[in-house]
């Protein structure tokens, strides 16, 4: 099958992996949406920037940062490829469970999730992927917004720094509070990795002025 175009359905994992028409899908509860085109420059300054960040600081720690493409099935381990009706591919994620890893990336809730908004993307971030990730359990959300120069952070209600080990917050066990909004300035603690922070100096230097 080319791609999910072809019909209309509710698709699986297992259909998503026979699609080969060279396109970025993701599935949310079965439904598919093409994620081109290629994100803009600015867009990949930032992520580039946060996994740096990320990478350096969590070096020699059993978290580990990645960044899009990399599939990640918000599923229990061992679910059929069939039966898998979540699939995303957020630009930045962090992973402390070794065991959610695997050869096609990863199953299970990321710890940390960014996305990078864009003015197309901004109500699919903000509306279908947040409540898909508090669903799913992922600990801590943020939405990066590059033209607004600010960070949206969410995080699962039962989850407060340092008080939860990473991954513990099952499914479905806790909601996202009220988001805290800040200006991209100074640094932005990672509540869910105790003692990692986001200097967003770097990466107003990578984004250049803003524009008027």
């Amino acid at each position: 099958m080319p791609s999910p175009k072809v019909r209309e359905s509710h698709y699986s994992y297992a259909d998503y992996l026979a699609w080969d028409d060279g396109q970025r899908w993701e599935l949310i509860d079965g439904e598919a949406t093409c994620m081109s085109p290629a994100p803009t420059l600015d867009h990949q300054a930032i992520v580039t920037e946060l996994v740096a960040q990320l990478a350096t600081a969590l070096r020699g720690k059993p978290c580990q940062p990645f960044a899009s493409p990399v599939d990640v099935r918000l599923a229990a381990p061992g679910t059929a490829d069939d039966r898998i009706d979540r699939v995303v591919q957020p630009d930045v994620l962090v992973v402390c469970d070794p065991s959610k890893l695997d050869r096609r990336g990863v199953v299970g809730a990321p710890d940390l999730i960014v996305e990078v908004v864009s003015p197309g993307t901004a109500s699919y971030d903000h509306v279908k992927k947040r409540r898909l990730y508090e669903s799913a359990g992922v600990r801590e959300f943020w939405l990066v917004h590059p033209a607004d120069r600010i960070v949206v952070v969410y995080t699962l209600g039962s989850t407060a720094p340092g008080s939860a080990a990473p991954g513990s917050t099952a499914p479905g066990s806790a909601e996202y509070g009220r988001p805290e909004v800040a200006p991209m300035q100074g640094q932005t603690p990672v509540q869910v990795l105790p003692g990692v922070s986001i200097d967003w100096e770097p990466v107003l230097e990578r984004l250049g002025p803003a524009e008027s």
